[in-house]
């Protein structure tokens, strides 16, 4: 049987480690709803810090509103 391996960022490329999709992926992203299910914002303040990580990594090869929506528009609540 396969071990679950999660889905991961490397740095300082920010890509998954698993399945080398932009972090976070959709694996990710589904863990990460799932383990702060009862505390979006915990969430956001850890997607938050993050996207200021991944700022600093990328050296402005992506802009704000591209990093905004990778790290944080998908985790607001409805």
């Amino acid at each position: 049987m396969p071990r679950y391996r999660p889905h991961v960022a490397a740095r300082p490329s920010w890509r998954c480690r698993v399945c080398g999709a932009c972090w976070p992926c959709s694996p990710a992203r589904l863990a990460l709803l799932g383990e702060y299910r009862e505390n979006r914002t915990g969430l956001l303040v850890y997607l938050g810090s993050m996207m200021y990580d991944a700022a600093g990594d990328l050296d402005g090869s992506s802009p704000p509103e591209a990093l905004a929506a990778r790290f944080l528009t998908w985790a607001r609540p409805r």
